[in-house]
């Protein structure tokens, strides 16, 4: 018998509906080729749903959603919905609430025309960002207080040993996976003194793993060599904060934010697989989108379950795409979302 994988889908707002449907086309194709199976159950969590019935998501809800193996997640925004609201209630509510303590977001560089760095090739441009996901001022909600210009905002930046030790210890071991073993803390613990337990936990956490090559750079001076000379780079591990920064620089220098994937994972448990970019909805239902970085979510999706056979698939598919001219661009409009979404299924 196949092997079958429980896929929970969540379109979203905006083109989330479109690039995940693209994506579940090359995850079809992917099953047939490879041999294993899924059943999958939509959600209707949305932005527009909470317009339409003013019902949010909460964590009474998000907690059923243990019985999948993962979660496909398109992109979730509205411009009438409360800033923030509805985004924090589902993306934020399914890191907290699944315990998801690990964003995982590669930045490969693809074809060296995406690359706005003079000289850089794709096998300069492989990394593979680790950023703490469950804790730092994103899951606190701070307060505003005052009137005037005596108004006063303030949120808590706040780890825990626990927190950091889980984290730094799954980047160590992507690191021991990977040709070049070197993993790289990004901090800013010069200026926030309180991250220098980032860096003592680094240390401890070392000597387990003596083959890696560590080091640690302030996020000022991470941010310059990821312009300067990306190539230095091979996992990075870092906060919360300062890994939504960096991961969307590291988007902008392999192509955009339309090309890019990431996963919110919990090893070995149920995660959730998305798109970065946002649910751009001036682009909704035009067919424009490009469904690259939904897929690209698959293939980190399909990864996390073991089909790395298929993933591996998907990966070489959008390569072979974008260096060959298949698939002529990754802007909206370049191609047809649908024709994108059959010309990587048709190479898988």
């Amino acid at each position: 018998m196949r092997k079958t994988h429980a896929i929970a889908v969540i379109g979203g707002d905006g083109i989330g509906p479109e690039v995940t449907r693209a994506a579940l086309l090359v995850l079809d194709r992917a099953e047939q080729r490879f041999g294993f199976a899924t059943e999958r159950e939509e959600l209707p969590w949305s932005s527009r749903r909470y317009l339409e019935t003013g019902e949010r998501v909460t964590r009474e809800m998000i907690e059923p959603l243990r019985r999948f193996d993962a979660i496909l997640l398109g992109a979730i925004g509205h411009p009438d919905a409360p800033r923030g609201m509805i985004e924090r209630d589902i993306i934020i509510g399914l890191r907290l609430g699944l315990d998801l303590y690990v964003n995982l977001r590669p930045i490969v560089l693809y074809d060296e025309r995406l690359c706005p760095l003079k000289g850089k090739r794709p096998e300069d441009i492989d990394i593979l960002v680790v950023r703490e996901n469950t804790e730092d001022v994103y899951v606190n909600t701070g307060t505003i207080t005052g009137v005037g210009p005596d108004q006063r905002a303030s949120v808590e930046m706040s780890f825990t040993r626990r927190g950091i030790e889980r984290v730094i210890r799954y980047a160590y071991g992507r690191a021991m996976a990977r040709p070049r073993r070197r993993l790289t803390l990004v901090d800013k613990a010069n200026a926030i003194q309180i991250q220098g337990l980032w860096r003592d936990i680094l240390e401890e956490i070392g000597h387990e793993f003596p083959d890696v090559e560590r080091d640690a750079l302030y996020v000022d001076a991470a941010s310059m060599w990821l312009v300067q000379h990306p190539e230095r780079f091979d996992v990075i591990v870092t906060t919360n904060l300062f890994g939504d920064i960096i991961t969307d620089l590291g988007a902008a220098i392999v192509g955009g934010l339309g090309l890019s994937a990431s996963g919110n994972i919990r090893p070995h448990e149920t995660s959730v697989f998305e798109p970065i970019h946002g649910s751009a909805p001036k682009y909704a239902g035009q067919d424009v989108a490009s469904p690259l970085g939904a897929i690209g979510a698959v293939a980190l999706m399909l990864d996390h379950l073991g089909e790395r056979e298929a993933a591996a698939s998907i990966e070489h598919a959008i390569a072979d795409g974008l260096r060959s001219g298949r698939i002529p661009g990754i802007e909206a409009g370049s191609a047809p979302t649908s024709v994108v979404a059959r010309t990587v299924a048709e190479a898988v």
